[in-house]
């Protein structure tokens, strides 16, 4: 394991798991409290733990795609608006 990389313990969904990364204990208290929040409501849908987790990893990666294209949209405005 790396220098820079450390354990943090989570508790999603009442289990628990061990994240090995580089991240902040608050950022990732931020992720393990929005993961819950949001497993926790698909799950009200009456849906299993397994399609509860493959709905949020959709809804997540759809997101970051969403973000990124707005990131993109933005760096070819600011270019375009440099080159004028």
């Amino acid at each position: 394991m790396a220098a820079n990389k450390k354990r943090f313990k989570l508790k999603i969904a009442n289990k628990n798991y061990v994240v090995i990364g580089d991240s902040t204990p608050e950022h990732m208290r931020a992720v393990s409290h929005l993961v819950n929040e949001q497993l926790t409501e698909i799950m009200s849908e009456n849906v299993s733990r397994e399609d509860a987790a493959v709905l949020l990893a959709i809804n997540a990666v759809s997101d970051q795609l969403r973000k990124q294209k707005e990131l993109d949209d933005i760096k070819d405005k600011k270019s375009h608006d440099g080159e004028q």
